[in-house]
């Protein structure tokens, strides 16, 4: 792959007088990969946010399908090893990425991930660079030695968590300084996930593709087929609303968890809801497929670092309800964008779908468009670059007034 030329942008900060050019130096983010999860879209978005700003946007990565639009997004990409958690391979890539970080004066790297960032760490400390980490949920710490490989994503000089949930988890469990977390939200692009962009034949086309005929009432569950994303319990609360006017889809792919397929498979045939209950595989179409149902379900059973799913469905103007744990409490508001329940409790969660069904249009409707008001008040991509960046900016600034700039 041939890099992208490398240019310098001249900038003035606001109330200064004229002086000597500044260069906006280089940023350089790691993860494993540019695969197709929520973790790359964020990477894309960050660094076309630095492009657009006048930093040289630097992406390493082991590649993927989403190499394309990052560098459409105008950052470079360089392909390294970094989806590995072999020992030997993090200690080579430290070094490849220490010498990438010279050759490319990289002033701040910003790891998405724990094999990447305990590269990245190395590198960026024998480089000189600035050291940032996101912390993108809580994953498994139940052992000693667990929790010291997930330790490295507390250590960053500045360390963002994708949600004031994930801010407590790291000071409760890694004993963070609260000083050194910045709760930035995930993002939603309110230009894709807006009603007004969804043609009307998008919506048709996937319930035709659902096998929904007619007018019934439909609930949706996205998520990837996984026990802790719900889908069992959301096939239990249908069975126990017994309502032959509502459909539910469950959207995801099963990644491989043909078991737990079968599972729900065997559940649905059970509870004799093969005519109301559909699993649907993955879907290309999220705005399409929020519009195609009137209420949008978050059943997770485990608590969600931040739950783009209900975020996106909100700015979709769709009522949502959610389980009451994690950041799910920051997400939605209770009573007013949708409702919560309890985790795991299908009985309360079939008479939350019975109350909100009950609503009438304009009822609902209200709740919907309180949703996207919020969504676009509180968790915009817009914001979450922009806080992003002024990380960025924050440590710039110290480097400059340490004379290292």
């Amino acid at each position: 792959m041939v890099d992208a030329p490398e240019t310098s942008t001249a900038v003035r900060p606001a109330g200064t007088a004229a002086r000597a050019p500044a260069v906006l130096p280089a940023v350089l983010q790691v993860l494993p990969d540019m695969g197709a999860g929520g973790v790359a879209q964020g990477v894309v978005e960050v660094a076309a946010a630095l492009s657009r700003a006048g930093f040289r946007a630097l992406v390493a990565s082991a590649g993927g399908p989403g190499v394309a639009a990052l560098e459409a997004a105008g950052a470079v990409h360089i392909a390294l090893p970094l989806a590995t958690k072999s020992p030997l391979l993090i200690l080579r890539n430290a070094a490849r990425l220490a010498a990438l970080i010279r050759a490319r004066e990289v002033a701040i790297v910003h790891a998405r991930s724990r094999a990447p960032a305990w590269s990245a760490a190395l590198a960026a400390r024998r480089a000189g660079a600035h050291f940032v980490t996101t912390v993108h949920g809580t994953y498994g710490h139940s052992g000693a030695l667990k929790r010291r490989y997930n330790a490295v994503m507390a250590a960053g000089e500045v360390v963002i968590a994708i949600s004031e949930h994930i801010s407590r988890h790291l000071t409760a469990v890694y004993g963070t300084d609260p000083a050194r977390i910045r709760a930035i939200h995930r993002g939603v692009d309110l230009g894709r996930f807006d009603p007004a962009a969804v043609a009307p034949e998008r919506v048709a086309a996937l319930r035709a593709a659902w096998g929904i005929a007619g007018d019934p009432r439909v609930v949706l569950l996205p998520g990837r087929l996984t026990r802790w994303k719900g889908q069992a319990v959301l096939v239990e609360a249908m069975a126990r609303m017994a309502r032959a006017d509502v459909a539910c889809v469950l959207v995801g792919d099963a990644q491989g968890r043909e078991g737990y397929r079968a599972e729900l498979e065997r559940a649905i045939r059970r509870h004799g809801l093969g005519d109301r209950v559909r699993i649907a595989g993955a879907c290309v179409d999220m705005p399409a497929a929020y519009l195609a149902a009137d209420l949008v379900v978050s059943a997770s059973t485990d608590a969600e670092a931040f739950g783009r799913i209900a975020v996106e469905a909100q700015a979709m103007a769709r009522p949502v309800i959610v389980t009451a744990h994690g950041a799910a409490l920051e997400t939605v508001a209770n009573g007013e964008t949708g409702w919560l329940v309890p985790p795991g409790d299908a009985a309360a969660l079939a008479v939350a779908l019975a109350r909100a069904l009950a609503l009438d249009p304009a009822a609902r409707a209200a709740i919907g468009r309180a949703g996207r008001a919020r969504a676009a008040r509180l968790f915009t991509t817009e914001a979450m670059c922009a806080k992003t960046l002024a990380v960025y900016r924050s440590l710039l600034e110290v480097r400059e007034a340490r004379g290292g700039g």
